[in-house]
C-alpha cells in the first residue's frame, strides 16, 4: 500500500515539473525579447524573421518528450518510483558526473555534429538561427535531441542505479539545464564581471551568452555544453570571447528614431504579444478555444496591467537608417471607454511622449491611442500642455484616409458611409464627394454634420438617404449587426476604424483595417501588428515612419491633418504595397 501510495505521488509530480519547464521557457523567452529590443547589453544586431519562428515552433516538443522518458522510467526502473525526497550525495554525484563525462562526451559530439556530413543533414537546422533566442537551444532534429537525451541520461541514470538520487536533484539538474541553455542563446549579456574577478576558474566552468553567440556566428569555435573548459584545452575557444562579452556588458540602451506607441485590446491580446509566445504572436490575432484554458492566467495579467503603470518596450525594427521601437501602455481597449481611467491613461500617454522626447525620438506614432477621440483629441491635449515638444506627434489619419480611398475599386460612383464620425470619416468624406463620388448617409444628424464641413460644391455629393443601393460601404466604428445585415448583396465592407467589424455575412467581403505590406527593407518582422496578416502594417504606424524619413517635421494630431496625396505618394516610393488579396467573406 505504501509503495502505490508513492508510486501515484511521484507519477503526479511529473505534470507540474512539465509546466514548470514549459514556464520556466516562457519566462526566458520573455525576458530575452524585451532586453534585445530595449538594446542594452544586446550581442548580435541582426534581424529575427518568421522563417525563424516557424522553424522554432516545435520548442515544447522536447518538454513532451522529457514527460514520457520519465513514464516509462517509472514503468520499468524498479526503484524509480521509491525515489526520496532529498539526497546531498546524489545532488553532488550529478554535478561531478555532468563536469566530466558529459561535458566531455558533448564537446566532441558537438565537434562530430560540424563534420559536413552530420551538419548537413542534422547540426544545420540548428545553425539556421544566426541571432539566437532561448528556445532555438532546443530546436534540433529528433535523432539530435536523442543523442542529447542520452548524455544527460548519465548522470540521472548512475545515480538512481547507485541508490543516490532524489526527485530534488533531478528537478535542480533539469532546471539547470533549461537555465544554462536559455542564457546560453538569450542574445544578450548579463553576467556580470565582478563574478568572473572574485572567483576567477569559473570561466573554464560557465559559459556566457555572448561565448556562445560566437560560436553561431563562427561555427568552428566555442563547441562546448556548458563548460569552456574543453574549448581551452583543446584550442577550440575563440580569441574574440573577451572582446564580444565585455562589448556587450557596456552596451547601452537604444535610442529610437521613431516610436509607435500602442496598447493591449483584448484579455486574449497578452498572448499576442511578441514577448511572450512566439507562434502566437507570428500570427493574426483570433480567438483561439485552447485560450479559454488559460484564463486564470488571463485574469492574473489583467491584474497585473492593471497596477502596472508604465510602458513597455515590446518590439523594435529598422528602416533604411530609421531605429524603430514599439512601446505597449499596459491598458486593455474598454480601459479607454471608461471615463474614470481616461486621466490615468493620458497621463501614461503624456510620461511616454516625454521619456520619448529625453531619448531624442523624432517622431512617436499614436496608433491605436486615439480610437476614442474625447479621449484628448486625437493628441490635441499633450501639445497644449507641452508646448515645447521637439518630438513631432503624428496620428497618421492622413494615410488612412489615402489608404481608404485607394481601397475602393475603380469606377465606383457611390459609397455608404456608416459608423460613428471622426476625424477621419470627415476627411474621408470631404475627399471623396469632392471627388465627384457621391456618399450616402442614413442618419440625419450624420447629414449635417457632414454637410457643415463641406464647401457648397462637394456637399452636392452628400447624399442623405435610406437606399441601401451602393455596394461599397465605408465602415467605422459603431456599425451594427442590423446595418450589416440590411447591406445588399455582395457589399464590400471597407474600415476607416482601428478596429475591424465583425463579419457577419458570408455574402459580403471584408477589406481589412487600413494597413499596406511593408518592403523587404523593414528589418526583424517576426510578429502580427494585430490582426493583420504577416508583414502587412497598419497606416496610423506607416505614418510615423513616413514622417521620419521625409523629415517633414510637422504634427498632425488635434485637427491637423497632413496631404493626403504627398504622404501617399510617399508611402509608395519608400516600397509600401496596397494590399490586393486581403479580402474575404468568412464571418468571424
Amino acid at each position: 500500500m505504501k509503495e502505490e501510495k508513492e508510486n501515484y505521488l511521484v507519477s503526479f509530480l511529473v505534470i507540474p515539473f512539465l509546466l514548470s519547464r514549459a514556464a520556466h521557457n516562457i519566462i526566458w523567452i520573455s525576458l530575452s525579447r524585451y532586453r534585445t529590443a530595449k538594446g542594452n547589453n544586446r550581442i548580435l544586431d541582426k534581424s529575427i524573421e518568421f522563417e525563424q519562428v516557424d522553424r522554432e515552433r516545435n520548442w515544447d516538443d522536447q518538454i513532451i518528450f522529457n514527460g514520457i522518458l520519465f513514464y516509462l522510467g517509472l514503468m520499468f526502473i524498479e526503484s524509480a518510483p521509491r525515489t526520496p525526497l532529498w539526497r546531498t550525495d546524489g545532488l553532488i554525484w550529478t554535478f561531478l558526473l555532468h563536469a566530466g563525462p558529459v561535458e566531455f562526451l558533448y564537446y566532441w559530439l558537438h565537434r562530430a555534429l560540424h563534420h559536413h556530413y552530420l551538419y548537413s543533414r542534422y547540426h544545420s537546422h540548428h545553425h539556421s538561427s544566426i541571432v539566437t533566442e532561448p528556445i532555438t537551444s532546443v530546436t534540433h532534429p529528433f535523432a539530435e535531441h536523442i543523442s542529447y537525451y542520452l548524455l544527460f541520461l548519465i548522470p540521472v541514470l548512475t545515480t538512481l542505479f547507485m541508490g543516490n538520487t532524489s526527485l530534488s536533484t533531478l528537478a535542480i539538474y533539469a532546471t539547470y539545464i533549461d537555465f544554462m541553455n536559455n542564457m546560453g542563446h538569450c542574445n544578450f549579456e548579463l553576467i556580470p564581471k565582478w563574478l568572473f574577478s572574485a572567483f576567477p576558474p569559473l570561466k573554464y566552468l560557465m559559459y556566457t551568452p555572448s561565448y556562445h553567440s560566437l560560436h553561431h556566428t563562427q561555427f568552428r569555435t566555442n563547441y562546448s555544453l556548458f563548460m569552456p573548459f574543453y574549448d581551452y584545452v583543446y584550442g577550440t575557444m575563440d580569441k574574440s570571447s573577451d572582446t564580444l562579452y565585455e562589448k556587450s556588458l557596456v552596451r547601452k540602451e537604444e535610442s529610437p528614431d521613431v516610436v509607435h506607441l500602442t496598447h493591449l485590446t483584448t484579455p486574449e491580446s497578452i498572448y499576442h504579444l511578441r514577448l511572450g509566445f512566439p507562434y502566437l504572436a507570428s500570427q493574426p490575432h483570433k480567438s483561439n478555444w485552447y485560450l479559454w484554458l488559460m484564463w486564470p492566467v488571463t485574469v492574473w495579467s489583467m491584474m497585473i496591467t492593471w497596477i502596472y503603470g508604465r510602458t513597455f518596450t515590446v518590439e523594435r525594427n529598422a528602416f533604411k537608417h530609421l531605429k524603430i521601437q514599439t512601446w505597449a501602455i499596459p491598458k486593455y481597449n474598454i480601459q479607454y471607454y471608461m471615463q474614470w481611467q481616461k486621466e490615468t491613461i493620458n497621463t501614461m500617454i503624456e510620461n511616454s511622449i516625454l521619456e520619448a522626447e529625453d531619448k531624442g525620438v523624432r517622431v512617436l506614432s499614436l496608433g491605436l491611442l486615439n480610437q476614442e477621440e474625447g479621449l484628448n483629441k486625437n493628441g490635441e491635449l499633450f501639445l497644449k500642455r507641452q508646448p515645447q515638444l521637439k518630438t513631432k506627434l503624428v496620428d497618421g489619419s492622413s494615410l488612412v484616409v489615402a489608404v481608404v480611398i485607394n481601397s475602393i475599386l475603380k469606377g465606383t460612383t457611390q459609397v455608404v458611409l456608416k459608423g460613428n464620425l471622426s476625424k477621419v470619416a470627415y476627411s474621408i468624406a470631404l475627399a471623396l464627394c469632392q471627388g465627384g463620388i457621391q456618399v450616402f448617409t442614413m442618419l440625419e444628424y450624420e447629414y449635417k454634420k457632414l454637410q457643415a464641413k463641406l464647401s457648397k460644391e462637394a456637399g452636392n455629393n452628400l447624399v442623405l438617404s435610406k437606399s441601401n443601393t451602393p455596394k461599397t460601404w465605408l465602415v467605422g466604428d459603431g456599425l451594427s449587426e442590423e446595418e450589416q445585415l440590411n447591406a445588399p448583396k455582395g457589399t464590400i465592407f471597407i474600415p476607416f476604424s482601428q478596429f475591424p467589424p465583425k463579419k457577419m455575412r458570408k455574402d459580403c467581403f471584408y477589406n481589412t483595417t487600413p494597413a499596406m505590406l511593408a518592403p523587404k527593407h523593414l528589418e526583424n518582422v517576426d510578429s502580427c501588428e494585430n490582426w493583420l496578416p504577416r508583414r502587412v502594417m497598419s497606416a496610423w504606424r506607416i505614418a510615423g515612419i513616413l514622417h521620419a524619413m521625409e523629415e517633414w517635421n510637422v504634427n498632425e494630431c488635434g485637427d491637423m491633418m497632413f496631404n493626403i496625396e504627398k504622404i501617399w505618394q510617399a508611402s509608395l516610393e519608400h516600397g509600401f504595397r496596397p494590399l490586393t488579396n486581403v479580402i474575404d467573406s468568412k464571418p468571424n
